[in-house]
């Protein structure tokens, strides 16, 4: 007999239907499966054989033979445990096949029957809805991940035997649903804020301009001065997340294995600061079987390379694509992967290797061949790509002293949501991801300004890759006052942002 379990394969974010085709024929006891199944497929054999032992139910003692359709797309995981053990169940007379072809059925079994959670349950949940189908059987610690996708019932299983009775119609489980609208009141909170940085006042100032226009920002300042204090805040000053930039960012952190316990949504934008002894894989995503990297990790979030010059340059060098695209595609020889990789860099560094090259009250040790060689660890084409510098001085005691707390992280970001809003009604995106038409045609300049902004080329010494950054963060600046057109003082605000393009050592 011939019995077909629907069920998925995750490639990337998204899934794709897999028909488990089981087939029990007369014959030597033998278990095989075909279809392109990696070693994890291939030993659920064992897992499932105990399980179904162990829930109460005979296994056959004839040929077995489970075939993953398409046999083109490579199956990986453990996913596939549960829609296998179903199909061998219902090959066998023990569980009823006609309600089978309603649901998509996901999950690991445990040689006791318990059902196990799975990656990608998000994505897997999204495909039965696109494919019209009533629900998804799956483990219930996906259960609330995978019912923030509607018109879909999500039936959540503990064991084994529930499957059994559930498809013999002798027990009723109801659907797990979720309250998107109290979830995202309920959880969406920062613990850091604003207020709690003491000075610092045109840092804060620049990555507010950054975050109003989604401009990638390096902060350069000694040891100590706050760079990491001001990274670590920056999400909480970025507008809410939408439900779609929300369902986005789970999907990537639930087939990465990384949704935290019991969080049926990630509402708050993510925040990644990797060590800067990661390798490219970890970095951009990759490995045998692809896996999404920090930077698909930061999607709609802050991507935060502290110590950037001691990253390796390769890695710095495979930002620069997806900097540019927004995604990143990993092929491999049995499969292509795509992730989204939208998201905004902040980097810190030194002015050196000692840290003090720009410090007022502390001796740099290094030469200038030494700070040549240090900042030069980043390459043009990717300094290219970060529109905003910005020295970091050391904070003086009196700011550190102060009781007064600084302005909060809601009122900020209140500023930039309406700033946000006059980019995205002008033409559907933000200005850092401005083109060189688009450039022209939104930024136009009077006398004065142009006036001004020649003198930076000409006689600053400003290289002219910046110029289109200066006018892509002047535009920013104009949005956050509310200003149709970009002034004098928004051009002048934009050049003091330029630091590493003045510097000449």
């Amino acid at each position: 007999m011939i019995v077909k379990v629907i069920s998925s394969a995750v490639i990337g974010v998204n899934s794709h239907p897999v028909d488990v085709e089981v087939d029990i024929s007369f014959g030597l006891p033998q278990f095989s499966t075909v279809g392109l199944p990696d070693v994890a497929v291939r030993e659920s054999k064992d897992r499932i054989k105990a399980a179904i032992k162990n829930s109460g139910y005979n296994f056959p003692q004839d040929r077995v033979t489970v075939n993953l359709a398409p046999a083109d797309i490579k199956k990986e995981g453990t996913s596939f445990d549960l829609p296998i053990a179903v199909g061998i169940l219902a090959a066998e007379g023990i569980i009823e096949t006609k309600s089978l072809q309603d649901y998509v059925i996901i999950g690991e079994v445990s040689l006791d029957g318990r059902i196990k959670g799975v990656h990608g349950a998000l994505s897997s949940a999204f495909q039965a809805k696109e494919m019209g189908i009533k629900g998804i059987v799956l483990p219930r610690e996906n259960a609330a991940e995978a019912a923030m996708v509607e018109m879909i019932e999500v039936i959540a299983v503990d064991y084994l035997p529930d499957v059994v009775e559930f498809f013999g119609g002798r027990k009723i489980i109801e659907p797990t649903r979720v309250d998107i609208s109290e979830v995202f009141n309920r959880s969406r909170n920062y613990l850091l804020d604003f207020s709690e940085i003491h000075g610092q006042n045109q840092a804060k100032r620049a990555l507010e301009v950054a975050a109003a226009g989604e401009h990638n920002i390096i902060m350069v300042g000694a040891p100590g001065s706050g760079k990491t204090m001001l990274a670590q805040r920056l999400p909480s000053i970025l507008p809410d997340l939408s439900l779609e930039e929300a369902v986005e960012t789970t999907k990537i952190f639930s087939v990465a294995g990384l949704l935290p316990e019991k969080e049926a949504i990630l509402v708050t934008r993510p925040f990644r600061a990797p060590h800067h002894t990661i390798s490219d894989a970890g970095m951009v995503g990759g490995g045998h079987i692809p896996k999404p990297g920090a930077i698909s990790l930061a999607h709609n979030g802050v991507l935060f390379l502290d110590e950037l010059p001691e990253f390796k340059k390769n890695v710095l060098e495979a930002l620069r694509q997806p900097l540019e695209d927004g995604y990143v595609t990993i092929a491999r020889s049995s499969i292509t992967a795509t992730y989204p990789a939208r998201f905004m860099l902040v980097a810190a560094m030194n002015p050196c290797p000692c840290g003090y090259y720009t410090d007022p009250n502390r001796e740099c040790r290094c030469s200038p061949q030494q700070i040549r060689q240090y900042q030069a660890r980043i390459s043009g084409p990717l300094l290219d790509r970060i529109d905003i510098h910005i020295d970091v001085p050391s904070v003086r005691y009196r700011d550190l002293a102060a009781e007064s707390d600084g302005e909060s992280s809601l009122s900020v970001r209140q500023r930039i949501q309406r700033a946000r809003d006059i980019q995205i009604k002008r033409f559907g995106m933000c200005n850092a991801r401005m083109s060189n038409r688009q450039i022209k045609e939104f930024c136009p300049l009077d006398k004065g300004s142009e006036r001004l902004i020649e003198m930076a080329v000409d006689k600053l010494g400003l290289s002219a890759r910046a110029y289109t950054r200066i006018l892509k963060v002047a535009r920013t600046i104009a949005d956050l006052e509310e200003e149709e057109n970009i002034l004098s003082h928004h051009i002048s605000e934009a050049i003091q942002y330029r630091s590493l393009d003045r510097r000449i050592i």
